[in-house]
């Protein structure tokens, strides 16, 4: 038995043992998404269910099923505390029964994401981290996988840093290496990863993703980021010519690219030939290519999503959706109604980052309408949403009706530019409205 194979079966834990390591009324920090450890968290739900806890804050983005079947449950919400950075369909309905209950069960941190490593390892005390990672290999390392993010920044300094080895998860490169002298407690666990599928488009997301195609010129560095139209885009671009990846997220469209030499990273300016990304969802074949793949490099959120990183690419496109824009070209991405539907996420890490690229662009991606189009998504004024790009940061918008460049337009500008982007059932409403606020 080698040194390291030792100093790994020392720390080689079982799940209860494991979720018993984790100091009552403490910080816990969780991997997100698929580095979310789902024999883990089902060991301290267990924990917590049997009265040994009274109090524990969890830090994490975007839960999974596994985690609304073990921790965020209502009955645990008397001793576990939901602090989440970002909201997934299982936050909010957890958040939902909790207003029902007249209570506060999940409690949103608004975080840009290139910040969440600083908050979650500097601006709390990070007493403990609990991940999902690929096998050790013969040098003693663990890698992080698909998800490099906050958690290569936290397990740095963490406290006690606790690894799920699951053989599926992929073995990445760039900073995500993990050896195993810096962690405490290792639990073995093999299940398959959490998967998403692709949504299928419709007409509004083929028309956006043509005029944003259009926009990108070969030897582009692009970021996408999740849903139908980022999806669209790509597969408007296999007919391209040497694109780069430098994105927030990995996924499965982005392999065709690659396997098709599309994506090849040849005119990159920063770490050429490198597929850069700092997490990743998909589907098993996206896990499987990933996995021992030396272009696929994953950095920490702080580097991959930090606006001044972002701008050495020259040529950058940057594409994410919206939920509205208003007149004044404010885009709110993250609240319906006054409730958080999601955060704020790395998207206005990238609209800052690609427009101080030299050639680059950043899109905003929105349908016309809501609702069976009962609802209008460019809206006279944000005044009860939350503002994600503030109007001074607003490149270009894009509906199926048009893409409009907000940059160096005057108010009056802009709202004429967007009430023609605007789906036409609306756009004298929108006329009248903008007339009285002295826009036009």
């Amino acid at each position: 038995m080698t040194e390291v194979e030792s100093l790994y079966q020392q720390k080689l834990v079982s799940h209860d043992e494991a979720a018993a390591r984790v100091p009552d009324r403490s910080n816990l920090i969780l991997g997100m998404g698929v580095a979310m450890p789902p024999a883990f968290m089902a060991a301290l739900a267990k924990r917590a269910h049997a009265g040994d806890l009274s109090l524990l804050k969890l830090y994490y983005m975007h839960s999974t099923p596994a985690a609304a079947e073990t921790l965020l449950v209502p009955e645990l919400m008397e001793v576990i505390k939901p602090h989440p950075l970002f909201m997934s369909s299982h936050d909010r309905a957890l958040a939902e029964a909790g207003h029902k209950a007249g209570q506060d069960w999940v409690q949103f941190v608004p975080c840009v994401f290139f910040q969440a490593g600083r908050l979650l390892s500097e601006q709390i005390t990070p007493d403990c981290i609990a991940i999902t990672v690929s096998p050790m290999d013969k040098s003693g390392h663990f890698s992080l996988g698909t998800n490099a993010d906050y958690s290569a920044s936290v397990v740095r300094k963490a406290k006690r840093v606790i690894v799920e080895v699951n053989p599926q998860m992929p073995r990445t490169f760039g900073e995500c290496l993990l050896h195993v002298s810096a962690v405490d407690h290792v639990i073995e666990h093999d299940t398959p990863l959490m998967e998403i599928g692709n949504r299928q488009a419709c007409a509004e997301d083929l028309a956006i993703a043509d005029l944003i195609a259009a926009e990108i010129p070969d030897g582009a560095t692009i970021q996408m980021g999740v849903g139908a139209v980022p999806n669209a885009v790509m597969e408007r671009l296999e007919g391209h010519k040497d694109l780069g990846l430098h994105s927030e997220l990995f996924s499965p469209p982005m392999v065709r690219l690659i396997k098709k030499g599309v994506m090849n990273g040849a005119t990159k300016t920063l770490l050429p030939h490198k597929h850069v990304f700092t997490l990743a969802l998909g589907d098993r074949e996206m896990f499987d290519f990933m996995d021992d793949n030396p272009s696929i490099t994953g950095y920490p959120v702080s580097w991959v999503n930090n606006p001044a990183v972002i701008r050495k690419n020259k040529n950058l496109i940057s594409v994410n959706a919206a939920i509205q824009v208003d007149l004044s070209g404010q885009v709110n991405s993250e609240s319906i109604n006054g409730r958080e539907f999601s955060g704020t996420g790395g998207q206005l890490d990238f609209v800052r980052g690609a427009f101080e690229s030299p050639g680059g662009k950043s899109f905003i991606a929105l349908h016309s309408t809501a609702k069976g189009g009962s609802i209008s998504r460019i809206v006279p004024h944000l005044a009860e949403s939350t503002v994600t790009d503030p109007r001074m940061d607003t490149h270009y918008v894009v509906t199926e009706f048009g893409a409009v460049d907000m940059k160096g337009k005057s108010l009056g500008e802009r709202a004429r530019a967007l009430i023609n982007i605007a789906h036409p059932d609306f756009r004298d409403d929108l006329s009248a409205r903008a007339r009285e606020r002295g826009l036009i």
